[in-house]
């Protein structure tokens, strides 16, 4: 019996162990050593796979809004089957990008890491087509009006941000915490 992975599922296994490390050190201050002890495979392997560390961090960026994306239209279907209009379509998508953030936080710390490696022109040109990808597919999926989709997204930054801080471990913690709730004194 054969127990070899091919060449795609070994990509999705080292991209799922990048998204722990480069979610934990950034771009910059992830190795690739630490990558390949993660995933169980030597450094000229993950090469072999990605090419540079700066490929696997592409690659692992792409999965990141992929994964994003694939829940927002998840969300958004099951919202127009319940006959919602586009602003309760995008309360789904919201209350399901909470849902994400907060059961993954290396996803989370992943996207935020993304967005800080952004002086790097290759990153920022991925970062940049993939969030211009998610947005239409925002707007396509929910029927929102332009300012409706500008208003969504402001918010999910809001959100990001809220999540990041690591102190809602609920949607309803969550809600507690964003404009109209009461903020917790630290």
């Amino acid at each position: 019996m054969n127990t070899r992975m091919s060449a795609d599922d070994r990509r999705d296994e080292v991209i799922a162990a990048a998204t722990i490390e480069f979610a934990a050190g950034g771009y910059a201050g992830t190795s690739t050593g630490a990558i390949a002890r993660r995933v169980g495979v030597s450094q000229p392997y993950l090469f072999q796979l990605f090419g540079t560390k700066k490929d696997l961090f592409l690659a692992t960026v792409r999965d990141c809004f992929a994964r994003t994306g694939a829940r927002f239209e998840e969300a958004a279907r099951e919202a127009a089957a319940s006959d919602l209009d586009p602003i309760g379509i995008l309360t789904q998508m919201g209350n399901a990008y909470v849902e994400m953030l907060l059961a993954d936080r290396d996803l989370l710390r992943l996207q935020l890491h993304a967005y800080a490696a952004c002086s790097d022109p290759d990153v920022q040109a991925l970062v940049r087509l993939e969030y211009n990808r998610l947005w239409r597919a925002v707007a396509a999926v929910s029927g929102g009006d332009p300012q409706a989709i500008q208003t969504w997204f402001a918010n999910g930054m809001l959100i990001t941000v809220i999540a990041s801080l690591g102190e809602p471990r609920t949607l309803e913690d969550f809600f507690a915490l964003i404009p109209g709730g009461v903020a917790p004194e630290s």
